[in-house]
């Protein structure tokens, strides 16, 4: 007769299968993070000068010159330029935590910054990061203004959210197979939110060294706005008609000023009156009474 397994027979069993099961499960994870790792070594660059003419879009302009003129105007342009034409990371790598120290050699660590102002940086090594430091500490404004958020970075690394964008590929609103240069495949988040979520309200981000937390703005947008009933989207505001200007332009005194009239208006009420404590000594008094609203569908200021 044939004997039946017992409890620890099968608990044997089970124990085998379960440890062959992690066993394979870890090949396979290792498997997978060296072909990610050699993947991910194929793509890096290791000069300044290969990641540029790897993201460059200059020949977006040969069809679409108003857009690009647009473009070339806002502050996506522009991403490591702050106010008054100054390169604003200057500061954090002069001192700091993310400071260069004498001696050293800058990496991609000390540019927490670029997960957002210069994404394109995980397809280069150290030596980039390097070069870059060396053109920020110098002031070289000519190099720095060659690193910015360009058509490839929007239209394509920037398109899918869920699994990576297809190489020698560019996203918009609809598929446009002849379209010239390289085929135009559609991808609905371009008109929502959560494109320029990606950016405009990342973080914290704990993956760092030092942690940094800079953009909320999607968040206030995404739990204070939308909860009170807002509708309209981001690209809606921002890129009125496929507007790639995105305003508002900081450096822009007037235009900025006329924007945020809009979309702070106040409202001031005064009441005069005389104050007389005592005879003969009348005091001219006023009630001020200001009310501001906002129109905004986020905090304001942020990034």
């Amino acid at each position: 007769m044939r004997r039946l397994p017992g409890t620890w027979d099968l608990f044997k069993l089970c124990r085998s299968t379960l440890m062959v099961s992690v066993v394979s499960a870890t090949l396979v994870l290792v498997n997978d993070q060296h072909v990610g790792a050699e993947v991910q070594l194929e793509k890096q660059v290791s000069s300044l000068g290969e990641l540029v003419t790897m993201f460059d879009s200059s020949s977006c302009k040969e069809c679409h010159e108003q857009i690009y003129t647009q473009w070339e105007k806002s502050h996506h342009a522009r991403p490591l330029m702050g106010l008054n034409d100054q390169i604003f990371i200057a500061g954090y790598l002069k001192k700091g935590p993310l400071a260069v120290r004498p001696g050293e050699k800058a990496a991609k660590c000390n540019f927490p910054c670029f997960k957002c102002h210069f994404p394109q940086i995980k397809y280069a090594t150290d030596a980039v990061a390097a070069e870059i430091a060396e053109a920020v500490l110098k002031d070289d404004k000519a190099t720095v203004r060659k690193l910015n958020i360009g058509c490839l970075v929007c239209h394509n690394e920037k398109a899918v959210v869920h699994g990576r964008p297809e190489k020698h590929v560019i996203y918009g609103n609809k598929d446009i197979k002849d379209h010239p240069g390289l085929p135009v495949k559609k991808s609905p988040l371009l008109k929502n939110s959560l494109m320029c979520g990606q950016c405009h309200g990342l973080g914290p981000n704990l993956e760092f060294e030092h942690p940094v937390q800079c953009a909320t703005l999607y968040g206030s947008y995404l739990h204070a706005y939308i909860p009170s009933g807002g509708t309209e989207t981001c690209q809606e505001c921002h890129m009125r008609n496929g507007d790639h200007y995105m305003p508002p332009n900081f450096n822009n005194r007037a235009e900025l000023s006329e924007r945020l009239r809009e979309a702070l208006p106040m409202q001031v009420r005064t009441l005069a009156y005389s104050f007389q404590p005592k005879e003969g000594d009348v005091r001219p008094m006023v009630v001020v009474n200001t009310k501001i609203t906002s129109k905004a569908g986020h905090r304001i200021p942020d990034g």
